[in-house]
């Protein structure tokens, strides 16, 4: 029997490995999406293929390792493993995400036996797709690059030269993906020396009791925050522009939640069917948003976060459907997708625990990849992918310009861009008024805008939001939509939703990311903050009045005509019987 002290070291011993592989593989890596937007990931798991602790990374990443993982093993057994292996896989439908994202597994073997896996998982910037980066226009997953099954990338501290040259032969910046990959190899050994050090400190009876007993502990203290949720099946509906091939037509993303006692349970039945553009999201990245809700809704420091968290899970995927496709559809552009699945499970659960959740955020990652010859430097592929607004809190505002959910990531600096790429950037701030008003204001979307300098430019743009707003609640108001335009050097104007295109020498594209919903009724919003935001220019002088009821005169409150207002709208309106505020497009939900 482990003390419970003991118990404690060792699991945040685990995290301080996870963590220190994690800041190995951000320092060592080449591409822009690794060492600016940080898209990586690292855990250490058990024997088995469950998670025993994880680095504070990215949630789609987390939640696609508990498939990727054990289907390596499923091909490559621990009793078949020797020290110096390293394997690697990308396929989505067997366990990955997106062909960009790779998997890596290297085994720790102590006394003869394989104790853990060191295990990572990578965006690359390029896996060789029909176009640079992700493809907005692909319609099988063939057009969308390189697909490994599980395969093993160096053999006995060897490297596997037959995989190593498919993949450099493949990818069109094969020197940054090859030095990403061997990032990877980096941390993950990193991580298995520790591991090495830590059983030689602590026994491998110890460790390997204390793993066991930190999965039984973390599905017991997330059994009893579940348990706390009333019973009930709770549903939402929300739609996606487009699937970046038919823009006429949107995307229904339909889920019922069901808390059964301790037993967390997704059903996306009556979400559209698969789709011919890159939006499909396989089961495992659709497991991964059941398994961030549930950390989000019974999470805190006492609960480990481990494998064990996510047992009482159940998700039900129709065949089919844009949750569940059928290979080989396209799912490059998967991330859109699992945003908005997101949306719709916290949507549902705000109608039994508002005071855990936040309005909608803007639930887009705002993404434009650059690709091409660079007359001065050669081939590139780079990416720019930007946040918009989080919901407000229930008793914060929302953070301006951030990635939030699933998608924990950083806004790649503007003079990156500028030294290593053919593109400028002329704006890179705040889109000021893009917040939802109400007691705590949603977060402001970002305003960005690219100048190509030289050259050709295949650009591939995708945002979300253009036909919907992410809601406000209980009273507050829903953010700005999402907009992308490309003007060219002539002038001409066209709003994109979706597209791969060609950008010359002067062409600009601007992307206006939404707002964060606001978060209870504007009146209630104290006059001071109101003032502060016009004054930040965050709002107008015309929204402090029209959303808020308050006037500023002269850098100030106008109290006495402030109160008199609020209290003739607080009349004209009546009391707040909804919960939901899509904008006038959509209307107001009542639940």
């Amino acid at each position: 029997m482990i003390d419970t002290v003991t118990l404690e070291v060792i699991y945040h011993r685990l995290v301080s490995i996870a963590d220190e592989m994690e800041n190995a593989l951000l320092k060592s890596s080449f591409s822009t999406i690794v060492k600016e937007s940080r898209d990586a990931t690292t855990a250490i798991f058990d024997a088995h293929g469950w998670t025993a602790a994880q680095s504070c990374a990215i949630p789609i990443h987390l939640g696609t390792l508990m498939f990727s993982v054990p289907q390596i093993l499923e091909v490559f057994p621990t009793s078949d493993m020797q020290d110096g292996d390293v394997y690697i896989a990308n396929d989505p439908y067997s366990g990955g995400t997106h062909l960009n994202d790779l998997t890596m597994v290297v085994p720790v073997v102590y006394q003869g036996d394989v104790v853990a896996l060191s295990c990572n998982m990578v965006h690359h910037q390029d896996i060789g797709a029909m176009s640079p980066g992700v493809p907005t226009l692909a319609t099988t997953l063939y057009q969308e690059g390189l697909n490994l099954p599980p395969v093993k990338f160096y053999n006995a501290g060897k490297p596997e030269k037959a995989i190593h040259d498919i993949i450099r032969k493949n990818v069109r910046i094969p020197d940054t993906i090859i030095g990403d990959i061997r990032a990877q190899v980096s941390a993950a050994n990193i991580g298995k020396h520790r591991v090495l050090e830590f059983f030689e400190e602590y026994g491998k009876e110890v460790v390997l009791t204390a793993m066991t007993h930190l999965l039984d502990r973390a599905e017991n203290l997330t059994r009893i925050e579940l348990e706390k949720i009333p019973d009930g099946t709770y549903t939402f509906v929300d739609y996606m522009d487009n699937d970046g091939i038919d823009l006429d037509t949107p995307i229904k993303l339909q889920v019922a939640v069901t808390i059964k006692g301790s037993d967390f349970i997704l059903d996306f039945t009556g979400t559209s069917a698969q789709v011919k553009g890159p939006l499909n999201c396989v089961p495992s990245a659709a497991y991964g948003v059941a398994s961030y809700v549930v950390k989000v809704i019974t999470g805190g420091s006492s609960v480990p976060n481990n494998n064990g968290c996510f047992r009482p899970i159940k998700v039900v995927l129709p065949e089919g459907s844009i949750v569940n496709p059928h290979f080989p559809a396209a799912c490059g552009a998967r991330t859109a997708t699992i945003l908005r699945m997101c949306d719709a499970v916290f949507g549902a659960l705000m109608k039994v625990i508002p005071e855990r959740l936040p309005a909608c955020s803007a639930s887009v990652l705002t993404t434009a990849h650059f690709g091409g010859i660079d007359p001065l430097k050669g081939e590139f592929v780079t990416c720019a992918l930007d946040g918009g607004g989080q919901g407000a809190r229930p008793s914060k505002d929302g953070v301006d310009a951030v990635h939030t959910d699933m998608v924990v990531l950083m806004n790649v600096p503007a003079e990156f861009m500028e030294k290593d790429f053919p593109v400028r950037i002329l704006k890179n701030g705040f889109r000021n008024g893009s917040g939802g008003a109400g007691q705590y204001r949603g977060g402001l979307g970002l305003e960005k805008v690219f100048q190509i300098v030289r050259g050709e430019v295949l650009t591939t743009i995708r945002i979300e939001r253009h036909y919907s707003r992410p809601w406000g609640v209980l009273g507050g108001l829903p953010g700005s939509n999402g907009v992308a335009r490309v003007i060219r050097k002539t002038g001409k104007e066209e709003i994109i939703t979706k597209r791969d295109m060609t950008l010359y020498e002067g062409d600009e594209l601007h992307i206006l990311a939404p707002g964060g919903g606001g978060y209870g009724d504007p009146l209630k919003r104290k006059p001071e903050l109101v003032l502060r935001d016009v004054l930040n220019k965050k709002i107008s002088p015309e929204s402090a009045m029209e959303d808020y009821s308050v006037l500023v005169e002269k850098e100030s409150v106008n109290v006495h005509k402030t109160n008199e207002l609020r209290k003739q709208k607080a009349q004209q309106r009546g009391s707040i019987t909804w919960t939901y505020d899509r904008g006038p497009e959509a209307g107001r939900e009542h639940c």
